[in-house]
């Protein structure tokens, strides 16, 4: 099946300069610029990012992301102020915090995160933030943390249905993952969001029965987007789903009780997070 091709608006050439310019001058990293997303544009000119913490390299090797797999080096004390600094010379209102996976810490980067927290509130305590989290191999401890570090939302991707998951996410876990979505929702005052991608070969029943797995644990906002292969080396896309399909996930979704489903071919997991 050819793929759906949705028009993308056209980015501002000077927007994307003056970003560019501010992130590389603190030296941080957004998930917006390393994965060239499509929506990036849009999400800036709202006053939004995602900023992406400790390294470029991941400790997991997902068979649909591009980030590298390896060992990272330790983490940086001065990130979080250099994240802070960005923020406020961006003049953005909502941000993303997230991360590679770091298996290698002894609390897998979950005090990071707090710092990041922290010194972000010191400089605009009025910015919204929202953390989306690696699963921390469900340390308590580290849970812990994340809830009470002062986010607005925290989000956690269970990215794909039950029976894919061992193969696409093989150092992962799906019933893992729920855990930790499931803590968040009992220990967490805030809205609790995760992410699904599509056409890695699920049927649409499997994803409406992972969708309820999402919502009796507790998940209130949803967002479903196409997966895109990375790479020849990447997974395969098995299908390509045109939008009709995705009205219907989002339908579908607010059936079960979600307060909030955002639902396309190039939506993200933070795509329009500041309406969810």
């Amino acid at each position: 099946m050819k793929p759906y091709k949705p028009k993308v608006k056209a980015p501002d050439p000077i927007l994307i300069a003056k970003t560019h310019k501010i992130l590389r001058q603190n030296g941080v990293t957004t998930v917006c610029e390393e994965s060239a997303c499509p929506n990036r544009a849009e999400c800036y000119q709202r006053g939004t990012a995602t900023f992406m913490i400790l390294g470029d390299t991941c400790t997991r090797a997902c068979k649909f992301c591009h980030v590298k797999t390896g060992r990272g080096l330790p983490p940086d004390s001065t990130e979080p102020q250099r994240v802070a600094t960005a923020i406020q010379e961006l003049g953005l209102r909502y941000v993303v915090i997230t991360s590679v996976d770091r298996d290698d810490l002894s609390d897998y980067g979950a005090s990071h995160f707090e710092a990041v927290v922290r010194a972000i509130r010191c400089r605009m305590p009025h910015v919204q933030i929202e953390l989306l989290t690696p699963d921390f191999k469900c340390d308590l401890s580290a849970l812990d943390r994340i809830v009470r570090c002062g986010a607005d939302k925290l989000a956690h991707n269970e990215e794909t249905i039950r029976r894919l998951s061992p193969n696409i996410r093989p150092q992962s876990d799906y019933e893992r993952s729920l855990q930790v979505l499931h803590y968040y929702a009992t220990h967490f005052k805030g809205s609790v969001k995760s992410s699904l991608m599509v056409g890695l070969g699920e049927k649409p029943y499997e994803l409406l029965e992972t969708m309820a797995d999402l919502r009796q644990v507790g998940v209130d906002e949803l967002t479903i987007g196409q997966y895109l292969q990375p790479s020849p080396n990447h997974h395969p896309v098995i299908c390509y789903y045109p939008p009709e399909f995705f009205e219907e996930m989002r339908r579908e979704g607010l059936k079960m009780g979600f307060k909030a489903v955002t639902s396309g071919v190039l939506v993200r997991s933070s795509y329009y997070a500041e309406c969810l």
